[in-house]
């Protein structure tokens, strides 16, 4: 790991241990999930056997593994000590003797059941709470070193965006299952690690937000959502997310759809447009919604207009009603509206923004008009 990295998770645990004094939490208890490999720079497989970094606020960090998954381990003790495990061990013990006295918890939102009640069970009157509580603040304002990842992962999805909307990507005819394997292999060849999901659906699919790609092949005249986002990786770094949506029609749009889509566009640059620090996350998702409402649609319009992405393709800040957490500079977060008709079409568009001090800086660039494909 190089010292670049060590200074960034240096500064973040000293900041989570602020949060924690501030919280009156006495230990972190790390396992699955993005906590763990943004202060630590591991990233745990999601294993029965468990993974946990413990963060004192008052004691230097310990990382409990399995023993045979040490080697993954970049060891680093300036940001932890390492405690591998073996066969016959307990590691809910060796977290316990790692937690100490401390009795004031939180722990991974995403930690499996089984750990935490054998940990409750081992550590009498602990009292316990999430830790995205003390960390989700902040992981959701990015460093400039998190943007710049961010930013490359955005630019290699774009390049897929652009195949797509040039029509290097064949349509009609094919499942939208092979669309998708295509759409992640392209993915995969720009830099991405892995892909984390490529929703492609079309025609009366394109009306469900989070479609499974399945064998219903594309026909002419359809309406094509693609939704698509992998972990791309920057300088040695752990990977950081893609999320981006494009709608393509394969032949000349239909009246109503075009229609549909101008409202769509013209609702997603609003809301755009309105990020600034300072404005709450609800106002941004009430820009858009207004837009679509105004046109008579929007009952049409289903979710939140956004979500917070980093190491994970959803986290904070999320961009919905309820939300009256202000924007700050480094938060970065997806613009999505959709239209959907139930049964019959859909459209989206989705850029990555991150927030700066004059505005907002779009961190995908690919055309956003509604391309003609497959004509």
């Amino acid at each position: 790991m190089n010292d670049r990295l060590v200074a960034a998770r240096l500064e973040r645990q000293a900041n989570v241990r602020a949060a924690m004094a501030a919280a009156q939490v006495e230990a972190l208890v790390l396992s699955l999930g993005a906590d763990l490999p943004w202060l630590s720079g591991y990233e745990a497989m999601p294993l029965e056997r468990p993974t946990v970094l413990v963060v004192p606020v008052d004691a230097p960090a310990t990382l409990v593994v399995p023993r045979l998954e040490a080697p993954r381990v970049d060891e680093e003790p300036r940001l932890f000590g390492l405690l591998p495990w073996g066969e016959t061990d307990d590691p809910v013990a060796l977290v316990a003797a790692a937690v100490g006295r401390r009795r004031r918890l939180a722990v991974s939102d995403r930690c499996w059941a089984s750990l935490l009640l054998d940990l409750q069970a081992t550590l009498p009157g602990a009292t316990w709470q999430r830790a995205s509580g003390v960390t989700g603040p902040l992981r959701a304002i990015k460093d400039d070193a998190e943007v710049a990842s961010l930013a490359a992962a955005g630019a290699a999805a774009d390049v897929v965006s652009a195949a797509l909307l040039a029509g290097d990507i064949r349509l009609v005819g094919r499942s939208e299952a092979a669309v998708s394997e295509e759409i992640g292999a392209r993915l995969r060849a720009e830099g991405h690690a892995r892909v984390n999901f490529a929703i492609v659906a079309s025609g009366p699919n394109a009306a469900s937000p989070h479609h499974e790609p399945g064998e219903r092949r594309i026909g002419p005249g359809e309406a094509v959502v693609c939704d698509f986002g992998g972990t791309f990786s920057l300088d040695g770094d752990v990977g950081y997310c893609s999320d981006t949506t494009r709608t393509v029609v394969t032949g000349p749009p239909e009246a109503e759809l075009a229609e549909l889509y101008a409202v769509l566009a013209e609702a997603q640059e609003a809301a755009v447009q309105a990020v600034r620090p300072g404005v709450a996350c609800e106002e941004i998702d009430a820009v858009g919604r207004r837009r679509i409402a105004e046109a008579g649609l929007g009952e049409r319009f289903i979710h939140r207009i956004g979500h917070g992405i980093g190491l994970e393709e959803h986290e904070d800040p999320y961009l919905v009603e309820g939300n009256g957490t202000p924007i700050e500079v480094g938060h970065a977060f997806s613009v999505e509206p959709g239209i959907y008709l139930p049964g019959r079409l859909g459209a989206r568009i989705e850029d990555i923004v991150v927030a700066t001090v004059g505005g907002c800086r779009r961190l995908n660039v690919a055309n956003r008009s509604l391309h003609v494909v497959d004509d």
